[in-house]
């Protein structure tokens, strides 16, 4: 008797750590990006950019929004003025790309949400990483926000956040269950 509860424990102990395994690997990022409303005379939607960077440099494309609809691909030309994210492997991406690119947003908050297990971030090594949100906009600024975070992220140190100053608002880095979608 005392082996076959031994057997049961041992496959209810292993049945949990396989739930925590599964759960743990079905995480999505989840970026939230304030675009402010400005008050100015001309105004266009930004291009923004998102990715995560090592502290050697080398960056994994998270998202690129810009003018998809203009005609003959003119939008793309504009890409470089997102001068950081253009050095940072913007140059090397054959445009549009499918689960990053997209079209430009306006003032308000939107949310990504990426896939860890799904997509490049389930290949990051561990360590020391920043979050990099970049955004240029047509008669208007351009501006950085970094967010310093440790790879893999835990949830006890979420959610992460910095702030712009004009270009960008708020940008916060949270965990989402994938089942939440």
């Amino acid at each position: 008797m005392e082996k076959t509860l031994l057997k049961r424990f041992a496959g209810i102990v292993a049945t949990g750590a396989l739930f925590l395994t599964m759960s743990a690997e079905a995480r999505n990022l989840q970026v939230s990006i304030e675009i402010p409303r400005l008050n100015v005379a001309e105004y266009h939607k930004p291009y923004v950019a998102v990715w995560l960077e090592d502290e050697s440099r080398s960056a994994t494309q998270i998202a690129v929004w810009y003018d998809v609809g203009m005609r003959n691909n003119e939008g793309e030309k504009w890409l470089k003025d997102l001068r950081q994210w253009w050095r940072r492997g913007g140059r090397a991406l054959d445009v549009p790309v499918d689960g990053i690119t997209s079209a430009t947003y306006g003032p308000g908050e939107h949310t990504l949400e990426v896939s860890i297990a799904g997509s490049d971030l389930a290949k990051l090594a561990p360590g020391k990483y920043r979050l990099r949100v970049e955004a240029a906009r047509e008669v208007g600024g351009r501006e950085l926000v970094e967010i310093p975070l440790t790879w893999p992220l835990e949830e006890s140190e979420l959610p992460l956040s910095a702030a712009g100053n004009e270009e960008l608002g708020r940008v916060r880095i949270a965990l989402a269950s994938a089942s939440d979608n």
